[in-house]
């Protein structure tokens, strides 16, 4: 199969791409996220129709956040989208004339990693996404593997604390909850209200208070060496290792891929995170250790990974 086009769509714009088989990218469109079901898939069928002007399109596959159901037609439900049980394939399909491919978000650049960045090389890989949330992909044997109903991987919610912080999923302890964007905005503001002398950089790149830092500013304070914000990374990245441990018992991949928007500030993060997956890793004296890998697709993973598998059909 030739071009086909990927769409991820996020909670503020829509991304489309022509993309041909080497995982290369030719022409890229967006619109803005709309706020109903109905106006997404306007949006989706308008970036589509957008993008593939001038090119020979033989598919579409598309990214979401939520459950998507085993047939990869149907998204069950979204967190951020008033989908349930949302037929995005049929609807889409009548919108463009061209079959079309749904799947989570974060599997899709789970498979753009393996197919075409940092997983090259690799048959079995563990996927994490950390951004404001946590998601994840398994590859298997050289398999996307979604599981009997299409819903596996949903990392960010395992429950990591019993009785742990409120989630937004509606439980408590959620992994998300202690390893992603948002818990690294909860720790610096809780550290810098408790020792505001120890974040004399962190504060003074915001507005002056803890409630005013925000995800870009612990990281260029980070790199200051602000205690506060180092001890931040450090803290997300003990909860990030210990559960790539636990994921490891359970896949035994060659490698884990480590994506999102915290993951792009490398060692700063990184590091840390392998030294917790060494220290909770079972046995970790005796037994062949996965690699922990650094995402290479960035923002494109999902749009890649998306439209090579509307490729495969």
């Amino acid at each position: 199969m030739g071009l086909t086009i990927g769409v991820d769509i996020g909670g503020t714009k829509i991304a489309a791409g022509v993309v041909d088989e080497e995982g290369s990218i030719l022409e890229t469109s967006q619109v803005s996220t709309p706020h109903t079901p109905e106006g997404v898939v306007d949006a989706i069928a308008d970036a589509v129709r957008i993008v593939s002007e001038g090119h020979d399109i033989e598919a579409v596959g598309i990214g979401a956040a939520g459950y998507v159901d085993d047939k990869r037609a149907t998204v069950l439900f979204a967190p951020n989208i008033n989908w349930r049980h949302e037929a995005l394939k049929d609807k889409v399909e009548q919108r463009v004339g061209l079959p079309v491919v749904v799947e989570n978000d974060a599997n899709a650049a789970a498979w753009g990693e393996y197919r075409f960045g940092a997983g090259v090389g690799h048959d079995d890989v563990v996927c994490i996404t950390l951004g404001t949330g946590l998601g994840g992909g398994i590859i298997i044997g050289g398999k996307l593997h979604r599981g009997r109903f299409g819903v596996a991987a949903e990392f960010g919610h395992i429950r990591v604390v019993p009785d742990g912080l409120l989630c937004g999923c509606g439980s408590q302890g959620c992994w998300e909850q202690y390893a992603s964007g948002r818990a690294l905005v909860r720790y610096a503001r809780q550290r810098a209200a408790a020792t505001p002398e120890n974040a004399t950089v962190l504060l003074g790149l915001g507005d002056g208070t803890s409630e005013g830092i925000e995800g870009k500013h612990i990281s260029d304070a980070a790199r200051q060496g602000d205690p506060v914000a180092i001890d931040s990374f450090r803290e997300l990245a003990r909860w990030a290792g210990a559960g790539l441990a636990d994921l490891a018992s359970l896949f035994d991949p060659s490698a884990f891929i480590v994506g999102g928007g915290v993951s792009d500030e490398g060692d700063l993060v990184l590091e840390p995170i392998r030294k917790s997956f060494r220290r909770w890793l079972v046995g970790n004296q005796w037994r062949p250790h996965a690699q922990l890998l650094a995402a290479q697709l960035g923002g494109k993973a999902g749009l890649v990974g998306a439209a090579d598998l509307a490729r495969q059909g």
